[in-house]
């Protein structure tokens, strides 16, 4: 019996340490919400969309969180964050704040609304340590509704974040 909990344990090393999840920290800085809509620039920000940007960040800090990545406290970076309007766009900045916290990675997302019916959504995860992109996707969503923004979400999730 006990030879055969060792080569199970033995078995399962390897994949504990190519897990790029387990025991990682990171920098989650949140989805960026543009609004490049007709509506938009007649009727200004919409309540159910900010509701919605809030119901994805959730559920992308609750799916890495499960991988077991911790995700750092932004507070030391918060001013410089706050004259950022996208963090997903600022030239490095994501990196430099992420490498301040002392994190492994740095994620950004981004919805762009394009119109009621056309929404493009990314998430990208970037390597601290070296800048490298090493994970994302960039998806088009049909729709303007919870649903469709959970399912755009868990498609980058699970068919590239965490393949």
């Amino acid at each position: 019996m006990t030879r055969l909990i060792l080569l199970l344990l033995l078995m399962a090393a390897p994949a504990a340490a190519d897990d790029p999840w387990q025991g990682r920290s990171a920098a989650f800085f949140g989805v960026s919400f543009l609004d490049t809509s007709t509506e938009g620039d007649l009727n200004g920000a919409r309540a159910d969309e900010a509701a919605r940007v809030e119901l994805v960040e959730r559920q992308a800090a609750e799916a890495f969180r499960a991988r077991g990545v911790t995700l750092l406290d932004l507070a030391p970076v918060e001013e410089d964050l706050g004259r950022i309007r996208n963090p997903a766009k600022c030239n490095g900045c994501d990196l430099r704040m992420a490498r301040r916290l002392g994190a492994d990675y740095a994620i950004v997302a981004e919805v762009q609304k394009v119109s009621n019916l056309i929404l493009a959504m990314n998430l990208y995860v970037k390597e601290v340590a070296t800048g490298a992109q090493i994970r994302g996707q960039a998806v088009d969503i049909r729709g303007n509704t919870d649903e469709s923004w959970q399912r755009g979400m868990r498609y980058i999730l699970e068919r590239n974040v965490f393949r």
